[in-house]
């Protein structure tokens, strides 16, 4: 959301983003829009769901705007009911098929409501985009309309990378980031450790958080300094360390359509900083490797799958083969940014908004 906050502000829009404030929630940086964060009672569950979207259309009731964008289905009824107060375009932002995540796939009887719920929503916004065109393609078939893409990359930084490896550097360490929840292939990557030939470095945090620290501790691994959690990471101290990782994971598994046909962010995270990336072989990603090869791509998340990957791309492995992906990741990174994709953004809402000063709150 801070890229898309940032390309609007720069394009003369007047933008507000509305979060929640978490227990673990960092400080607020300066940022070219404005910023605002809820604050609620409960933190989990479906008290949770029901406070936020009553505090949220409470907020944005005392707002004004061209437009309003939801971020994701969890905060769309709110903020579709503000537009439609006010006679205002609502617009839906998916960054994922929210229906089919794993916490959602679980309990069918909310996976029934939160269709239904995207089966109103959707077809009442006036623009819709979401982050891949396989995600584009099955919004479309269900929803009978168009769906926009605006892939989420990082922008191309005006440093130069230092030249490609000629093998993984020694000292260096494997990365992940992001959310620790279920679905993310953490639990398999920790059961790998003991056969991998690396340290593993983990930013975020998640519902998995405490079990995965315990997990960590019952095989040894946060004793001896193989594993480290670093929890909550300022996204420009996130950007520095990738740099230094040697290998960066991206890994899945196959518990809904919103995950197989994912397109994370943290994919073009590794790419930016020239780093060669272990990665489940999910269409997205196969579609982009094929393209570019700028990844390990595994078909499966068994540990001794993930540990020859990974060793293969840690030192003592296959040097010549690091150095191709890290030198096809250098070649990539101007052809894949933010700057060719927020021409597309601003593009749909110049056509949304031809005449508007001012766009709408986003909630999150």
């Amino acid at each position: 959301m801070q890229r898309i906050c940032a390309s609007l502000a720069r394009a003369g829009y007047a933008v507000l983003l509305v979060g929640r404030q978490g227990p673990a929630s960092q400080p607020l940086g300066p940022q070219p829009y404005a910023q605002h964060r809820l604050r609620c009672f409960f933190q989990r569950g479906k008290i949770f769901y029901v406070e936020y979207n009553l505090r949220l259309l409470l907020f944005l009731a005392g707002q004004r705007a061209a437009a309003w964008c939801a971020i994701d289905l969890d905060t769309a009824l709110p903020v579709w009911l503000r537009a439609r107060l006010g006679g205002q375009p609502f617009v839906y932002d998916a960054h994922e098929l929210f229906t089919e995540v794993p916490e959602v796939v679980a309990r069918p009887r909310v996976q029934r409501l939160w269709r239904r719920i995207e089966n109103f929503i959707v077809p009442r916004a006036a623009l819709a985009y979401t982050v891949g065109p396989a995600l584009a393609r099955l919004f479309g078939q269900r929803h009978g309309r168009p769906f926009a893409v605006v892939r989420n990359i990082s922008r191309l930084s005006t440093e130069t990378l230092p030249p490609a490896p000629t093998a993984a550097p020694a000292g260096g360490f494997i990365l992940y980031q992001g959310a620790l929840n279920a679905g993310r292939g953490l639990e398999e990557l920790l059961a790998a450790m003991p056969q991998i030939h690396g340290r593993l470095v983990l930013c975020g945090e998640g519902d998995l958080s405490h079990s995965l620290r315990r997990q960590a501790g019952e095989l040894g691994l946060l004793e001896s300094g193989q594993v480290e959690f670093r929890g909550f990471v300022r996204p420009d101290e996130l950007r520095e360390l990738t740099r230094h990782a040697t290998v960066g994971v991206n890994l899945l598994r196959n518990v809904g359509l919103s995950y197989y046909y994912s397109l994370a962010n943290k994919f073009f995270d590794y790419l930016h900083a020239g780093v060669p990336q272990v990665v489940i072989d999910f269409p997205e990603y196969r579609a982009l490797n094929e393209q570019y090869d700028v990844a390990d791509l595994v078909p499966d998340l068994e540990p001794a799958t993930l540990a020859a990957a990974l060793n293969r791309l840690l030192p003592g492995g296959d040097g010549a083969r690091y150095h191709q992906l890290a030198e096809n990741a250098r070649r990539a990174r101007p052809l894949l940014s933010w700057q060719h994709e927020e021409q597309e953004l601003l593009r749909l809402y110049a056509t949304l908004l031809p005449n508007a000063q001012v766009a709408g709150a986003a909630g999150a």
